[in-house]
């Protein structure tokens, strides 16, 4: 951790150059984060010093888009944005005392009324990371955003041990050492494969060195857990499983299949592979599963199905788009190409939908194109 490295699919199999990529880039940025209020942005500025990203199809600000548009800011060098989302969010979201203190509500109104108090692992996890890389890459802020990120991987770690925790629990099972659904009894018994972030916890570690051995044990427990919970013929993961990777039903089963939150398995295991590079089964997963697709068609597959491949709907989405060209940064298959070519095809999201596509659609083109960075190595510009 890290490689240093960032391959630019678009340069290397699209043989676009560097102007056209950024071109592209600036294009969604500002559609998804100044354009049209009504059809096209999905991050709105609030007050005079704060600003949010709003899930556009369900009316509320959710710590996933949040922590998003945070690290989608500062891999662009958008400091600007980065603050004012990290501000709305300590504001509204965090909760300062009581048994959630630490954690963020996982989502609110956009208004900033608080919808529900329990918190959601995934948010917490990308607000972290975007904070340490924060820290690398803007030196005269780094003490406030390096604690910023420490105080949310203490309490990530460390409820347990609080007396008045309650109901509430850590975001990482002890046992397991794996990422919980969402911190409470009875919904931390199981996990959600998007979730598994290896690279990121291997980032962790360097920003909390007292915690580092147990980071560098997640992130090896988080490889297996996404290598167990795909299928062995499809490379399809579902939505939630055991921590045995066993596929969970969730409500009525549909959980145990792959749905929109397992769209993002795909991105976890491009981007450990670029940023870490340990484990070459990743490589194999990544082959299989964009097989997979290509026997569905490239520019038609479906967004749901069953883990061993039966279509569950008739959608085709630009944020299953976009992960799968993630995925090419692993994969070694020559027709790797036609996915990542599929990304660069794509319009950029608009509409009701635009949320969760548009945010998939962004982080895809800066870890496609060699944007997505750690900061944590010499040329990177951040060096620790």
């Amino acid at each position: 951790m890290a490689t240093g490295a960032y391959p630019d699919l678009f340069a290397e199999l699209l043989g676009r150059d560097s102007a056209e990529t950024r071109g592209k880039i600036a294009h969604a940025w500002a559609q998804l984060f100044e354009g049209d209020s009504a059809s096209e942005r999905v991050y709105y500025p609030a007050g005079g010093d704060m600003g949010y990203v709003e899930d556009i199809a369900n009316g509320d600000v959710r710590t996933e888009g949040m922590s998003y548009g945070m690290m989608i800011a500062v891999q662009l060098d958008r400091r600007d944005v980065f603050d004012r989302i990290w501000r709305w969010a300590r504001t509204h979201m965090r909760f300062g005392a009581g048994p959630h203190a630490g954690y963020f509500a996982w989502h609110c109104t956009p208004r900033g009324d608080v919808i529900d108090s329990t918190a959601a692992s995934d948010g917490e996890e990308w607000f972290a990371t975007a904070l340490c890389i924060a820290a690398s890459r803007w030196s005269d802020g780094a003490p406030a955003y390096e604690a910023g990120a420490r105080d949310i991987l203490h309490a990530m770690l460390h409820k347990d041990s609080d007396p008045g925790r309650g109901s509430v629990t850590n975001m990482f099972d002890g046992a397991a050492k794996l990422v919980v659904f969402v911190p409470a009894r009875g919904a931390n018994m199981f996990t959600d494969p998007s979730y598994q972030l290896p690279h990121f916890y291997e980032l962790w570690a360097r920003h909390a060195p007292e915690d580092a051995p147990f980071w560098h044990a997640a992130a090896e427990s988080s490889r297996v857990l996404l290598r167990r919970s795909a299928d062995e013929h499809t490379g399809l993961s579902p939505d939630y499983a055991a921590f045995d990777g066993t596929p969970l039903g969730g409500r009525g089963g549909a959980h145990g299949d792959f749905r929109f939150d397992a769209w993002r398995v795909a991105m976890n295991l491009g981007m450990d592979w670029v940023w870490c590079r340990t484990a070459p089964w990743e490589q194999e997963q990544a082959d299989r599963m964009l097989a997979f697709f290509r026997s569905q068609g490239v520019d038609a597959y479906v967004n749901e199905f069953t883990l061993d491949g039966k279509p569950l709907g008739a959608d085709h989405s630009t944020g299953l788009v976009a992960a799968n060209a993630v995925a090419a940064l692993a994969a070694t298959v020559d027709w790797r190409r036609d996915f990542v070519r599929a990304l660069w095809e794509a319009n950029v999201p608009r509409g009701r939908y635009r949320y969760y596509d548009g945010m998939l659609y962004m982080l895809a083109l800066l870890e496609v194109s060699g944007n997505f960075r750690a900061y944590e190595t010499q040329g990177e510009g951040g060096a620790r």
